[in-house]
């Protein structure tokens, strides 16, 4: 009889610890399960998150370099030429010289950054004709070997030109005109 007591007496303390190891390993799966999700979550947020980063980084970086080229852009803006012409003559006694003078300078903004480039361009020369070159220094020899500025030459008495009116007219009134750098 004693046993039969000792049995009905510790019977439900095993049951108790047997449904109580059964809990415990019904929650610890229902934990592993949760905790699962929640690493499949974490693992689908940082994915996202570092996707956004990696284009965030790509945007910051197009709009640094976009607002560089920008900034670039504006820099060139600011530099301009200034051009200015006019016509020189000089004469000696046996020869007479019109030449038109071009002149550039650099400016950034409204400072100078060069001084006045001048060129050259001969409009007019009054040369005896054994003076004139007869070589040129493109080679636009015709049939006979000639080049058509000597035939040209050749067919034109020479003469003292007058001075003429429009051109001198129209040369004198040029004023300096400002353009922008690179543009014509």
């Amino acid at each position: 009889m004693q046993t039969d007591a000792f049995l009905w007496m510790f019977l439900p303390v095993f049951v108790a610890a047997g449904s109580a190891l059964l809990s415990y390993f019904i929650m610890q799966a229902r934990m592993e399960v949760a905790l699962s999700k929640e690493r499949e979550s974490l693992a689908a947020a940082r994915a996202t998150i570092n996707s956004q980063r990696i284009t965030m980084e790509e945007r910051v970086r197009a709009v640094e370099e976009a607002t560089k080229r920008q900034a670039f852009d504006d820099f060139l803006q600011d530099f301009r030429t200034e051009e200015r012409s006019y016509v020189r003559e000089s004469k000696s006694l046996n020869a007479a010289r019109k030449t038109m003078v071009m002149q550039e300078r650099l400016f950034f903004r409204n400072i100078p950054l060069s001084n006045w480039i001048e060129r050259e361009m001969i409009v007019e020369e009054d040369l005896p004709i054994e003076q004139l070159p007869k070589a040129s220094v493109f080679t636009l020899a015709q049939g006979d070997g000639r080049l058509p500025v000597t035939k040209r030459l050749e067919e034109v008495p020479p003469r003292r030109p007058e001075p003429a009116p429009a051109l001198a007219g129209a040369m004198n009134g040029m004023r300096p005109t400002v353009s922008a750098f690179g543009a014509q």
